[in-house]
C-alpha cells in the first residue's frame, strides 16, 4: 500500500492511513453505501462522503470512549472543563499576509 502523502508531511502518519483505509472500506467499497449500479459520478460520491463524515462524527458509537458518539463525548468533556487561559496570540501575526 502506498502512503497517503509524501514522506515527512502531515499526511505521513498512521492515523491518517488508518482513517483512509476505514473510509474506503465503510463508504466507498461498501455495497450498502454504493448504489447497485455503481457510483454514477462525482456528485454521488460527494453526497456519500458528506453522509459518512456526518455519521462518523455525530452518530457513530465509539468503543474507546464508552460507546457514545464523539460529538457527545466532546460536549460532555467541555461541560466539565473550563478554559481558564487562552494563548495571548492564537494566530501568528504574519498569517494571511504576503
Amino acid at each position: 500500500m502506498t502512503s497517503v502523502g509524501s514522506k515527512g508531511d502531515s499526511y505521513d502518519n498512521a492515523m491518517a492511513e488508518a482513517f483512509n483505509s476505514l473510509f474506503k472500506a465503510e463508504c466507498i467499497r461498501n455495497p450498502i453505501m454504493r448504489p447497485k449500479s455503481g457510483w454514477g459520478g462525482v456528485g454521488e460520491v460527494e453526497i456519500a462522503v458528506a453522509e459518512y463524515i456526518e455519521w462518523f462524527n455525530h452518530r457513530r458509537l465509539h468503543g474507546e470512549i464508552g460507546h457514545v458518539p464523539p460529538v457527545e463525548y466532546e460536549a460532555t468533556y467541555w461541560s466539565a472543563h473550563t478554559v481558564t487561559s487562552y494563548r495571548e496570540n492564537p494566530v501568528p501575526a504574519e498569517a494571511g499576509t504576503n
